[in-house]
């Protein structure tokens, strides 16, 4: 099996070549990513458990979904793409704001993303890739926030970032 590339970017978000995945994660070089945000109609946000073989936050609580560009993929089909991969399904995405955030993991890796947010609307039950999504579940972005605030380590480098920089960027009610 061919290891996945990602897309390494300098702070323009313009790419300047690939890497490995690992290899990026082990250097902490700059690469693309993206997190897909998914709300239903009562404005609850879909959230997913990490799967607890992950090589980096495994089982903890995240976004929707999030993953890297493939070379050539704008950052909407990445988006769908991933989406169906990991959650069984597939809907509109619109971009909002990017941002570059760095993550050292307890396991000697570190996320260096240049990450892409997305948000979209859904409604039914996802279809879980359990290679990739250990749980899932609805919640409304107050007791998201709440619960960031009580129980920090039960979610996400980047999502914790998303929440406290770019809160405007996925409440779709504003």
């Amino acid at each position: 099996m061919i290891e996945e590339q990602v897309i390494l970017v300098n702070e323009k978000d313009e790419k300047i070549g690939l890497m490995p995945k690992l290899e990026a994660h082990e250097k902490a070089v700059l690469h693309r990513a993206f997190s897909v945000f998914i709300f239903n109609d009562k404005n609850e946000l879909m959230l997913q458990q990490r799967a607890l073989h992950k090589y980096h936050s495994p089982g903890l609580w995240t976004n929707t979904c999030c993953s890297h560009q493939r070379d050539g993929e704008s950052n909407l089909e990445a988006g769908r793409r991933r989406l169906q991969e990991e959650m069984g399904f597939v809907t509109s995405l619109k971009e909002t704001t990017s941002f570059i955030y760095k993550a050292p993991f307890d396991n000697g890796l570190t996320e260096h993303e240049l990450d892409h947010i997305m948000i979209g609307n859904y409604n039914d039950e996802p279809i879980i890739n359990t290679e990739e999504v250990a749980d899932w579940k609805w919640m409304a972005l107050e007791d998201v926030r709440e619960d960031i605030e009580h129980n920090p380590d039960l979610y996400t480098a980047w999502f914790k970032i998303i929440f406290e920089k770019f809160y405007e960027h996925i409440n779709i009610t504003q």
